[in-house]
């Protein structure tokens, strides 16, 4: 996928749905299991995947956590009661987005 302006509005649904899915994870643990999940064609970098990551926490969707992990601090996010709402409605309005999109660049699928 050549084009990363295309899933940049779809990485905080990217990230709800990987912590949905996974109870906790850490930064670069989100980065690998999207280059695995799309066999390396969406490849998320920290430029883009942190301040997604602050600012989903800023609203009150994900709740972060500290440990120490071979003597380094590594912090964990994980979704607040809000945030596993709002992933469904993220969800939802993903999946009806792409229904669209579907109609108009291949209306006989639709």
């Amino acid at each position: 996928m050549s084009n990363s302006k295309l899933y940049k509005g779809s990485l905080n649904t990217i990230i709800l749905k990987l912590l949905n899915e996974h109870d906790k994870m850490y930064g670069y643990e989100i980065t690998q299991k999207v280059k695995a999940l799309t066999k390396g064609e969406l490849k998320i970098t920290e430029g883009a995947l942190y301040p997604a990551l602050h600012k989903l926490e800023a609203e009150g969707l994900l709740d972060v956590e500290v440990a120490k992990v071979d003597n380094r601090l590594r912090k964990y996010y994980k979704l607040t009661e809000t945030g596993t709402k709002e992933t469904v409605t993220k969800l939802e309005e993903l999946a009806e987005y792409i229904k669209t999109m579907q109609a108009l660049v291949n209306p006989k699928l639709a």
